[in-house]
């Protein structure tokens, strides 16, 4: 069955997104107390609340209003309202509506136990009502917040959000296990959201989106932490922008994973460090560009997103090992120290070494590693330097790997240390299973080491006329007259002189491929055509390690072919795969990292349309990777409207097709 939520008219839903803003605690909502910053109940959500750029119902604020001049001169004198620059009177805020649509929340903990705080501040506010569904899992109805309609890319949009506050409120070096698991939790508890939003405090925060990282296994939705140096309640901040952008970005982007915002870009969370207490721009991803770059336009690098297989429902692992720990290698550190240190009960470390995986070589320290190592002790090296690798090209490293320690590549210690309490806590696995799991790449936390870069060849052109040739052949009307090749005759002359003047410069080859390759996707998927799609995606898969190499032939289409738009209705190959009952090619689709959340620009999801057409083997593919109807299909009423006609002519298949995705008739 589905959540409850408020019923509204489908050009209300059409148009947002909802996002669920976890707020932990931190710098971001602190008050300046008798001993310094000090977190304070209800703060930031009152001053949100308050702020017509992140709370705007009645769309009657300067920020929805100031589109143009006209419709600024039109909301500042209507109502007698007259322009602040002419009247001597304070423009006064919009009354916000009585009745606030409310968004279904659940909580991990007991959210809103107005015992834990102290009387005064018990009886500032009524907190929400919150009722136990569960051992240790509460939900309650948390009234909404919404910004006003924003135009990004000629697509206006506007996001609803709630926000989940803490009780208490923690500083970030507070943060434990516990807590990690707790978001973990809280976001698989509320994932008919959107997107998700996590404020926490700036010193452990890269520990945080490391941790979550790995806890939140096959995610196909946005999850951004960010925070502030600065707090909201200072005029002076960056608590503002950091708040805006990452609402910004989650609520207009499906970028499935574990992100971390701050100072305008986007990095991938597990590869970012925390470089400085006192600049703006407070952490940096040395090993890692970054996801999206936000200035006067929101840039998102769609290359390096995380694709990966989507045939698993998305799920929060509730585990992770404290038996791991940290130790830095130092000029003339003792054996004795670490065998103290790798004593029970302890089952990781992480030994940040010199340079590019060196250290000391000494007998009795290689000894004392060994012996760990043969114990069952997962060893994980990483480097001391910010940026940069471990290799193997020195004596000095190579013998730490003859003593059974595990390269991390270039992890930040922050993800090795996180990564290791990860598959610690998974008991099923052995340790040379962990060994093994640790230096390969599992959510783009390491590097794989990149081939020779090689000069751009005849191979380039020739998978062109690839392209062109399958273009050709599905584009023609069924039935498929023969193939049709381009290729060299035997006079040299190749098919492009008879029909088009093909350049051969590597960027012309990989702006023509670009362009073909969506269309050519598409095409395959209505037809369910595997062998063309595969085609297409190793096409895609060439040119993207091309573009990795700096050969500049990286396609620009969001996601790589396999979430590339229709630009006339913004569908995915997933949709046309759900609208045309294409089973082979949707499930190839999904292992290919097809994103299942996305929506048209009618607001409909791959599984309505799945549903809606009756494809049943669509429906369960689509089910099976984690799909779910929500938004405009439920509170536009379209999918109830679908059950009832079909229960009207007695159709029990499509009755049956309906009740798998959860709705009743």
């Amino acid at each position: 069955m589905f959540d409850a939520c408020p019923v509204m008219e489908p050009s209300q839903v059409s148009d947002e997104s909802r996002v669920l803003v976890i707020y932990t605690g931190g710098t971001i909502g602190m008050l300046v107390g008798q001993h310094g910053y000090v977190p304070e109940p209800y703060f930031l959500t009152e001053t949100l609340r308050s702020q017509t750029r992140f709370h705007d119902p009645l769309q009657d604020s300067l920020f929805s209003n100031a589109g143009s001049v006209q419709g600024f001169r039109q909301w500042s004198s209507s109502s007698g309202r007259s322009s602040p620059l002419t009247s001597n009177t304070p423009d006064a805020l919009p009354t916000p509506p009585t009745h606030q649509p409310t968004l279904l929340v659940r909580s991990a903990r007991f959210i809103g136990d107005p015992s834990a705080l102290a009387p005064n501040q018990s009886e500032m506010k009524d907190r929400p009502t919150c009722v136990q569904v569960a051992d240790k899992v509460f939900e309650a109805y948390l009234p909404s917040l919404v910004t006003p309609r924003t135009t990004i890319a000629g697509k206006t949009k506007r996001i609803r959000y709630a926000i989940l506050e803490w009780n208490p409120l923690l500083d970030s070096s507070n943060i434990e296990i516990e807590d990690w698991i707790r978001i973990s939790t809280e976001i698989e508890l509320n994932y008919h959201y959107d997107a998700f939003v996590i404020l926490h405090g700036t010193d452990t925060m890269c520990y945080t989106s490391s941790a979550l990282s790995f806890l939140l296994e096959d995610l196909g939705k946005t999850v951004i932490i960010t925070g502030a140096q600065i707090p909201l309640s200072q005029l002076r901040n960056d608590a503002v922008d950091n708040l805006m952008g990452a609402l910004t970005i989650a609520g207009r982007y499906i970028i499935p994973e574990c992100c971390l915002y701050f100072n305008h870009t986007l990095f991938r969370g597990n590869r970012v460090s925390k470089t400085s207490s006192f600049d703006l721009s407070a952490f940096s991803s040395p090993n890692f560009p970054s996801l999206v770059d936000v200035g006067i336009d929101i840039v998102v690098n769609w290359n390096n997103v995380l694709r990966q297989a989507s045939l698993q429902k998305f799920r929060a692992h509730k585990a992770m090992s404290p038996n791991v720990a940290t130790l830095r290698l130092f000029p003339g550190i003792t054996a004795a120290t670490v065998r103290a240190f790798l004593m029970p009960p302890v089952r990781g470390v992480v030994l940040e070494t010199f340079g590019a995986g060196n250290a000391p070589q000494r007998s009795d320290l290689m000894l004392a590693l060994k012996e760990a190592c043969d114990r069952g002790i997962i060893v994980v090296a990483i480097s001391q330097c910010s940026k940069g690798s471990i290799s193997d090209a020195y004596e000095t490293g190579r013998t730490l790997m003859q003593a059974g320690v595990v390269s991390g590549g270039d992890m930040t210690p922050e993800c090795a240390l996180t990564k290791l309490g990860y598959l610690l806590s998974k008991n099923e696995l052995s340790p040379g299973e962990v060994r093994n799991l640790i230096a390969t790449p599992l959510r783009g936390e390491l590097s794989r080491p990149l081939g020779s870069t090689g000069e751009f060849s005849d191979e380039s052109l020739a998978k062109l006329r690839g392209v062109v040739s399958r273009f050709i052949q599905l584009s023609q009307p069924k039935p498929i007259l023969p193939h049709i090749t381009i290729s060299s005759d035997s006079a040299g002359t190749t098919a492009r002189n008879a029909a088009a003047a093909w350049s051969e410069t590597a960027a012309e080859i990989s702006s023509t491929e670009a362009a073909l390759l969506p269309f050519l996707t598409h095409l395959a998927v209505a037809r369910d055509d595997l062998d063309s799609l595969q085609f297409c995606i190793d096409a895609d898969d060439y040119a993207n390690v091309q573009s990795a190499k700096g050969n500049n032939m990286g396609t620009s289409v969001p996601g790589g072919v396999i979430n590339c738009l229709d630009p006339a209705s913004d569908r995915t190959p997933l949709h046309v795969a759900a609208l045309n009952g294409a089973a082979r090619c949707a499930h190839k689709l999904l292992d290919s990292g097809a994103l299942v959340h996305c929506r048209d620009n009618l607001g409909h999801t791959s599984l309505y349309y799945a549903a809606r057409q009756g494809h049943m083997e669509v429906v369960q593919t689509l089910l099976q990777a984690g799909a779910r109807l929500g938004g405009i299909d439920i509170e536009g009423g379209y999918a109830a409207l679908a059950v009832r006609a079909a229960k009207n002519i007695g159709d029990k298949h499509c009755l049956e097709i309906w009740k798998q995705t959860g709705l009743q008739a």
